[in-house]
């Protein structure tokens, strides 16, 4: 009986203890589970952190992953190459805009009858015009295309110049010595008698008489251009300059000037305007005659429909030529020249060898 209730007593205690076993596993599973869960709400709270760190620092990982090839000295020869090929477009740019071609032709050489001066006509019955007029059996008439209106003193103050701080003048034309003494009347000055006149010309020189006395150690002149008159000046570079112009500036004259460092002041004492051409709408002319580009911009400016058919031009000084070519318009006679220094005198061996068909 002993025995048995030994067995028996084992059997229980075998049973309790699995039971207690099982009991003890089952809340191992719970607690297993319970614990689980709060390690996953922690890593689910966790990830925003973890992924918002990398993304942050990987963002230069990847850049510098892509461009560490291109080293410093490459880059600095890609600047160069853009600055090598920067100013080749700025160079290609104004190539656009081109010149027109010069197309006009010669005009044909038929005979002279009438000539037409663009300045006024000659004061008195000595001139070389009226000389060829009658040596030629021609007819040569006058009429300015240009005429020039003065500039008051009270406008002439506002630029500030002295005259008197000057002790040579330059005169290019007659219009300038009647302005430049027209103004020191208005402003009042008295021109010193020690005063060096440069005149273009002789005739120009002469013309001076008018105003002044005629002395030869204090006017000088040169034969017809500009330049020709520089070689008188630069014999005189300590004076100091005053140069009457008009309103359109002597640009080859200043241009000598400043070549030569001679001390000058430009002085705008008139103005050039055009003048009313509507009476001469219906007259032609074999040879019209050109002193100016002042002149050829008038004739347009009459005439914006002209053409030059028969009609020979003329022009005097490579200024006047230039501006006729520009028009797209033949110069047929050019002065002054090796041969003729004088208009007069290149009209008078066109007219010869033309009127004599040679």
């Amino acid at each position: 009986m002993k025995a048995k209730n030994i067995l028996v007593s084992k059997k229980n205690t075998v049973q309790k203890s699995s039971k207690v076993a099982t009991v003890a596993k089952a809340p191992s599973k719970k607690t297993t589970t319970k614990a689980a869960a709060p390690k996953k709400s922690a890593a689910v709270k966790a990830k925003p952190a973890v992924k918002a760190k990398p993304l942050a620092k990987s963002s230069p990982v990847k850049k510098t992953a892509t461009k560490p090839k291109a080293s410093s000295a490459e880059k600095s020869a890609v600047v160069k190459v853009k600055k090598a090929t920067a100013p080749k477009k700025a160079v290609e740019t104004p190539v656009v805009a081109k010149p027109k071609p010069y197309t006009a032709q010669p005009t044909p050489r038929n005979k002279v009858k009438s000539i037409l001066v663009t300045q006024p006509k000659p004061e008195g019955e000595k001139s070389p015009y009226f000389d060829l007029a009658k040596k030629c059996n021609i007819k040569i008439d006058f009429r300015e295309f240009i005429h020039v209106e003065g500039v008051p003193a009270h406008e002439f103050r506002k630029n500030r110049i002295n005259i008197l701080d000057h002790t040579a003048v330059i005169f290019t034309s007659r219009n300038a010595a009647d302005h430049y003494f027209r103004m020191c009347q208005e402003m009042r000055i008295t021109v010193p008698e020690t005063m060096k006149y440069f005149c273009i010309s002789e005739s120009t020189a002469y013309y001076l008489q008018k105003y002044v006395i005629f002395r030869k150690r204090k006017i000088f002149h040169g034969k017809q251009t500009f330049a020709d008159m520089m070689d008188v000046i630069k014999k005189h570079k300590d004076d100091k300059f005053l140069l009457p112009c008009t309103d359109i500036a002597n640009v080859e004259g200043s241009e000598l000037l400043e070549k030569a460092k001679i001390s000058y002041t430009k002085a705008v004492i008139y103005k050039t305007v055009c003048s009313d051409l509507s009476d001469l709408a219906n007259v032609n002319y074999d040879v019209i005659v050109f002193f100016s580009p002042s002149g050829i911009k008038s004739l347009f400016q009459n005439f914006p429909d002209f053409k030059q058919n028969l009609t020979r031009i003329a022009a005097f000084g490579a200024t006047t030529a230039k501006a006729v070519e520009d028009a797209n318009l033949y110069v047929d006679i050019k002065a002054p020249n090796p041969q003729a220094p004088s208009m007069t005198m290149a009209l008078e061996q066109y007219v010869t060898a033309v009127n004599k068909g040679k």
